[in-house]
């Protein structure tokens, strides 16, 4: 029997899923690394940005942390999204890579203060409500509007690339949207804003205190072996994602429509097209994938995991090979096999651990997926320099598979 959804959609709920779709109207995903390749960086470059950006978000997960427990929740993210737009100028303004460097920092300054924040308000909501029950198929709603988000963002970012010829133009547009989530956060009832429930907030574990709980929780075979299925495909995928935008540009160089348009508008409006498709189709995954919470007949966190390093490996060998298409199609399924797994390991996490040391785990699955995506954004950057995009997402996803089934046999974990 089909499972069924039983959520109360409230204004609450409607201001919860406006939140994810404004947040991911960031119209400049789609053109980033054109962007900055436009702006005469390499990838290592780009890489040691990407990776200076994740490190920032690690660091400052500490303080922003004690602000959104001191002053509350929507200060907190009122502050996230003044940040953001901070970094939106300076991207707009400026071409130098010190000064991205200095865009990247306040852009991940702004993600700490951002991630759990809200998913944390989220839960508090379930929780007063007395539905926590519903929070993987909730989650999967408000992340499927987030997606839309990224869907229709996708789209104006192509026309306006197409009506202003430049992907710088797309910055400025995106404070828009930013300023009207700063508002509607600051219209969320008072009660989200602090926990009457004593739990662990991110302030209580120092740096220090995290890295120990981390080399302590990893000896315990069962629990690397969650850490490592919760952690590094989100890392992978972090890493990897804007690297479809050379593989969609290849896509964009070949077909044989708006051959009258200047290519970098011409591009534009298939980049964005493809995007928007790619991201309704992920919308869906995330709505969905409630469906795969409860089945005990397969072990669904794994088979995804590794269904979505094949699927990295795929696409590097179809790229190698000029299969654009192909290649193109595998990369989606990345995206696709994310978006199913975020709801369901919301739930798996929590399930498979013993709750004394849930929150070190917490912990150490962030710390994990901190510096598995700073690896991969350095050594992804280091080898399409070298070696071409293709073989980069190519080894990256195959050394990823093969340490994935090395560790499962070494640890000897069925489940």
């Amino acid at each position: 029997m089909m499972k069924t959804e039983n959520i109360i959609k409230d204004r609450q709920y409607y201001k919860f899923c406006l939140y994810g779709f404004l947040k991911n109207l960031r119209f400049f995903d789609a053109f980033f690394v054109l962007f900055l390749l436009e702006k005469g960086m390499l990838y290592t470059q780009i890489g040691i940005l990407y990776a200076a950006r994740e490190i920032i978000i690690h660091i400052f997960e500490l303080p922003s942390g004690i602000i959104a427990d001191t002053y509350g929740r929507k200060k907190s993210l009122a502050i996230s999204f003044v940040i953001y737009i901070f970094s939106f100028l300076i991207f707009y303004f400026f071409s130098n890579f010190w000064f991205f460097l200095l865009a990247f920092s306040l852009y991940g300054i702004a993600d700490a203060f951002r991630s759990g924040t809200h998913k944390g308000m989220i839960m508090e909501y379930l929780r007063s409500k007395h539905r926590e029950h519903q929070k993987i198929a909730y989650y999967g709603h408000t992340r499927a509007w987030s997606q839309r988000g990224s869907a229709l963002s996708a789209l104006i970012a192509g026309l306006l690339v197409l009506y202003g010829g430049s992907y710088h133009y797309i910055f400025l547009f995106s404070i828009v949207p930013y300023l009207i989530n700063l508002f509607l956060i600051l219209s969320y009832p008072g009660e989200l804003d602090f926990s009457p429930v004593p739990e662990m907030h991110k302030h209580s574990r120092s740096l220090g205190t995290t890295f120990r709980s981390f080399f302590t929780i990893i000896r315990n075979p069962k629990i690397l072996h969650i850490i490592n299925t919760s952690a590094v495909h989100s890392a992978f995928l972090k890493a990897v994602k804007d690297y479809i935008q050379p593989l969609m540009l290849n896509i964009a160089l070949i077909t044989p429509v708006l051959l009258q348009l200047e290519s970098t508008r011409k591009n534009g409006i298939i980049i964005g097209i493809l995007y928007f498709f790619i991201y309704i189709a992920t919308s869906y995954a995330s709505r969905f994938s409630y469906l795969l919470q409860d089945d005990q007949r397969r072990n669904i966190p794994y088979l995804t995991l590794v269904a979505g390093f094949i699927s990295g490996i795929l696409s590097g060998i179809f790229y190698v090979n000029h299969l654009w298409v192909l290649s193109l199609l595998a990369f989606i399924a990345i995206f696709i096999i994310e978006n199913i797994r975020k709801p369901v390991l919301t739930g798996y996490v929590a399930e498979h651990t013993p709750p004394p040391i849930l929150t070190s785990v917490i912990s150490a699955q962030s710390l994990l997926k901190t510096l598995f995506t700073v690896l991969l954004s350095l050594l992804l950057g280091v080898l399409a320099d070298r070696l071409g995009v293709g073989k980069a997402i190519l080894y990256s996803s195959l050394s990823l598979l093969l340490a994935t089934l090395i560790l499962r046999f070494r640890l000897g974990v069925k489940h």
